[in-house]
């Protein structure tokens, strides 16, 4: 399992470069000013790194439960990207549509686009990241209790 402090480093990390990639290439993308897409950028990534540590957790200790390890294969990433990146869209629609000042179409394009970037941005940053600050394994419990 990580840590607090390794979990707040990874949420960091992500957060940060994630910003440092999208904010540029969807501005030119979706042709909308730099601080507008900034804006948005910034508070999706506030709600989404308070979320990442939230659903890392409770997806880490409901891996240990049923797997007995918080080794992840292929697939499992894929449905822990997925999984993470649809509940983040329903939650930013409203803002991108608030921010970007678009109706509900328009803000549902953006928040794609956005999704697509950070669900494949998830996949390559949780795998790199994990071959640099590999996971802890616990200790199996001995028995009895």
């Amino acid at each position: 399992m990580r840590s607090t402090t390794d979990r707040i480093r990874q949420a960091v990390l992500f957060e940060g470069l994630g910003l440092a990639l999208s904010i540029p290439f969807f501005a030119l993308v979706l042709g909308h000013p730099m601080h507008e897409l900034g804006a948005l950028a910034i508070i999706a990534s506030l709600v989404a790194t308070v979320w990442n540590y939230v659903y890392n957790l409770i997806f880490d200790h409901a891996l240990l439960r049923f797997t007995g390890g918080v080794q992840k294969t292929l697939l499992l990433r894929v449905v822990h990207a997925v999984l993470f990146e649809t509940a983040l869209l329903l939650a930013l629609l409203p803002v991108a549509m608030w921010v970007l000042g678009v109706g509900l179409w328009q803000a549902f394009i953006a928040d794609i686009g956005f999704s697509a970037f950070y669900l494949v941005w998830a996949f390559v940053f949780t795998w790199g990241y994990d071959r640099v600050f590999p996971p802890e394994t616990p200790a199996p419990q001995a028995a009895g209790r």
